[in-house]
């Protein structure tokens, strides 16, 4: 009767599990659809950069070099105290559209990226912003024109793609590449569906009327982390976001190099959800416990129900799967992942429920 009753609950959660999946095949097999226009806005590129004396130098000029009439850097000194502020005075002698915003440690907001990502908009001259980070490299010198092109008078909020660089013989790695894959895959897959919930800073744009319409990071300036995401929940909509996915468009970051640090990236970011909307929370919860629960009872049920019956569930899944994400992967250039898709799935959730254990134990460490 037990293992009767398991076996009713494996088939329910896999059938979630591959509703699910064909959700996301909505973004699988979609195309990146750019606005039709000709014009090129003037654009404001945000940077906030906190201690990256080493980054700005090797990145900053694939910014300075885009193909793009009409743009200008905003530099924002987020209170480094290494040689961050020089480099960035440095470039601007030699480049008459960057801006610098030095920001100075406030009490009120110490060390809170919002509070001078906020002081860096306002100063930017420019109605549409588009973010990324000190330590990111675009992919190619069309990056500003491929994010802009989705501006219209309808869509004032663009969401991107932030790879990471792929080191060889490198299991985290790999890890990291996945995960980042999953991710984009949901947050893509709500927003083509009218329900965005989630960007990620190291690429993402925005019109400064949105972000002054909900009175910019007003609602969530006491958590340190969530620049990107809980923003998205409080301004983004069915009718005013969109995805660019185009191969240009991307922007490539170095990956946490040690399972220690990947640790420490993943409490933070997973701590921010907690701040979601209760259906975004509900629907990414349930995502998560229904593929735990498929992964549990599916090692159960070969051993203790007839296989015959498990292996003809378990393939089907597997397959919806691994279509799904492989078209997913192709279009992101992350293929390299879907080859060890069920053993990155699993230790990935294994992962995933020792971070939210970890966070109840105690509280993540912020940014820088």
């Amino acid at each position: 009767m037990v293992i009767t009753t398991l076996f009713y609950i494996f088939v329910a959660v896999t059938i979630i599990q591959i509703i699910y999946y064909l959700v996301f095949a909505v973004f699988a097999f979609s195309k990146d659809e750019k606005q039709k226009t000709t014009k090129s806005l003037p654009v404001s590129v945000i940077i906030c950069a906190k201690n990256e004396a080493e980054n700005l130098p090797e990145f900053l000029p694939s910014i300075l070099n885009q193909n793009y009439p009409e743009f200008e850097i905003v530099l924002i000194n987020d209170a480094s105290i290494d040689d961050s502020l020089e480099i960035m005075e440095t470039f601007q002698k030699e480049n008459n559209n960057i801006k610098i915003v030095n920001v100075e440690n406030n009490e009120a907001f110490w060390g809170n990226k919002k509070y001078a990502l906020t002081l860096g908009i306002k100063a930017a001259k420019h109605e549409h912003l588009l973010f990324t980070d000190a330590d990111c490299k675009v992919v190619s010198e069309n990056w500003i024109s491929e994010m802009t092109s989705h501006f219209s008078t309808e869509k004032s909020i663009i969401l991107g793609y932030g790879k990471y660089n792929t080191s060889k013989r490198s299991l985290v790695n790999l890890f990291v590449k996945y995960e980042t894959l999953l991710t984009a895959i949901q947050y893509f897959s709500y927003a083509k569906i009218g329900s965005p919930y989630m960007a990620v800073g190291r690429n993402l744009a925005y019109t400064k009327s949105e972000f002054f319409k909900v009175k910019g990071f007003i609602n969530h300036m006491n958590i340190r982390s969530g620049d990107d995401d809980l923003f998205i929940q409080d301004a983004a909509t069915k009718a005013n976001t969109t995805i660019c996915t185009s191969t240009d468009s991307f922007t490539v970051s170095e990956p946490p190099k040690t399972f220690k640090k990947w640790v420490l990236q993943k409490r933070r970011h997973i701590s921010t959800a907690k701040h979601y909307k209760t259906k975004h929370q509900f629907f990414l919860g349930l995502f998560f416990v229904s593929k735990l629960l498929f992964i549990i009872l599916a090692t159960l049920l070969f051993f203790l129900f007839d296989w015959k019956i498990m292996l003809p569930i378990v393939l089907i899944y597997y397959i919806v799967q691994f279509i799904v994400v492989g078209f997913s992967a192709k279009k992101l250039q992350e293929t390299q992942a879907v080859f060890f898709l069920p053993f990155l799935e699993i230790g990935l959730v294994l992962f995933q429920f020792g971070i939210f254990i970890a966070n109840k134990i105690s509280k993540p460490v912020d940014w820088k």
